[in-house]
């Protein structure tokens, strides 16, 4: 549709919404924090977004799906660089991705079939593609080499049962704060503050035992908000809860550290 007096093609919040299937309450985030604004209003004042906007857009969904966190999507978008350009660094970093994950499922076939034939796993393709340290960045950024290398060395003295049975108990927390978001339950109360010191014990385990301080663990939260891969993990049905974990962690810090 045509935007008021502006030139050029516009298209209002509820089209932007059908197109790239993000939700109106993501655009309004977006616009709060300053990294899309709309370019003009219509009539009862709908918010209008013109090309400049829709390639924004775009770009905001590839660093995204790249990982990138919006504290750091507003500082790349501002950096002056050629659209274009931009773009163009986007797809390789995109088809680079594509190469990692295209590893991963080959990986993953070669176990299926071995496992269905009863064949000898060869663990040194097992884990092709895999990032062993997708995290590292952040955590030393965060927290410093010390803390890094603990929870790397707690992660490779365990053994298989070890493993699983920390992923389960992720997997467990996962499912309880989703039911207990679900539930609209209050996150100062006791079942949801039982999940918080469970989540609480789960870091300091990957931690190497090394307990979490108030600030740290209200960050982690934080970031299972700020990092879309975090906002994958919590996540049911395209819900996502990441903001009622951390809304969990902070009561359980207020209280407990």
């Amino acid at each position: 549709m045509k935007g008021g007096d502006m030139t050029g093609e516009q298209w209002t919040i509820q089209e932007v919404v059908r197109s790239s299937g993000v939700t109106s309450r993501t655009l309004r985030h977006y616009e709060q924090v300053g990294i899309l604004l709309p370019t003009g209003t219509g009539a009862g004042g709908v918010r209008l977004y013109d090309e400049d906007a829709l390639v924004r857009l775009q770009r905001i969904l590839v660093l995204r799906e790249l990982g990138v966190g919006l504290r750091e999507i507003g500082d790349v978008l501002d950096a002056g660089v050629d659209a274009v350009e931009a773009l163009r660094a986007h797809v390789e970093k995109l088809e680079s991705e594509r190469a990692r994950l295209a590893a991963v499922v080959e990986s993953v076939r070669s176990t299926i079939k071995a496992l269905e034939k009863g064949e000898q796993l060869v663990a040194d393709t097992m884990f092709n593609g895999f990032d062993h340290t997708q995290y590292k960045d952040e955590v030393v950024d965060r927290w410093g080499e010390e803390a890094y290398t603990a929870s790397d060395t707690w992660w490779r003295s365990l053994d298989g049962a070890g493993r699983k049975a920390f992923e389960d108990e992720s997997s467990s927390l996962i499912k309880g704060f989703a039911d207990a978001s679900a539930r609209g339950l209050d996150v100062h109360g006791s079942e949801v503050q039982a999940l918080a010191r469970r989540q609480y014990e789960w870091i300091r385990a990957s931690w190497g035992g090394t307990a979490p301080s108030a600030e740290a663990f209200t960050g982690l939260g934080q970031m299972y908000v700020d990092d879309p891969r975090f906002g994958k993990t919590y996540s049911v049905d395209g819900r996502e809860f990441a903001a009622f974990v951390r809304d969990a962690m902070v009561a359980f810090a207020e209280k407990e550290l």
